[in-house]
């Protein structure tokens, strides 16, 4: 496979044609932090935690590491104030679930009055449901604030698939669903 050279935060590194930002530089020691990451299920981008800048000659622009792939020359900065206040918005709007990095980003409390106080809307339950075949047992409701997992109604329930995609899911939403539904 071919090799390309990059610069990640003032480090050359080299890395295989098709990696990914986030792989090469966990690779060389460089952190990024994630949250909808997971190294069993393919890339999904959807928290936009592991937003770094790129610049291709005199253009800059964000993208989510853990999706774009590295490029020749590509010249990659993780860390700014830019990329700060960003990820410390996304904690913030996905607050208590990602207070691990509320100190080192400047996060404060729930201020947008998340009530999601057991989901962090990662998605894993859904796209670890999707990939292994287990179906759409479960999916996103709802669009901001009030984004939701849910259990996908009309489904027959069946105990020990629920069970496979909950395994996936850091904040327990879904086990409190199924309990509910089991209760019924």
């Amino acid at each position: 496979m071919e090799s390309v050279t990059l610069n990640i935060d003032g480090k050359p590194i080299e890395a295989a044609s098709g990696t990914t930002l986030l792989v090469a530089a966990r690779a060389n020691g460089i952190e990024i932090p994630t949250h909808c990451n997971d190294e069993n299920l393919r890339p999904y981008g959807g928290c936009r935690l592991c937003m770094v800048e790129i610049v291709r000659g005199d253009r800059k622009r964000l993208v989510a590491a853990c999706l774009y792939e590295v490029e020749q020359g590509l010249v990659v900065q993780t860390r700014n104030s830019r990329i700060d206040r960003i990820r410390k918005m996304i904690i913030e709007l996905t607050w208590p679930n990602m207070r691990e990095y509320a100190e080192e980003y400047g996060a404060e409390g729930d201020r947008f009055g998340n009530e999601n106080t057991d989901c962090a809307l990662c998605g894993k339950c859904v796209r670890f449901c999707m990939e292994s075949q287990l179906g759409d047992i479960v999916y996103f409701k709802g669009r901001g604030i009030h984004r939701d997992i849910d259990l996908t109604p009309g489904r027959d329930f069946d105990y020990d698939v629920y069970m496979k995609c909950m395994s996936f899911c850091p904040g327990g939403r879904l086990m409190n669903k199924i309990v509910k539904l089991w209760e019924e």
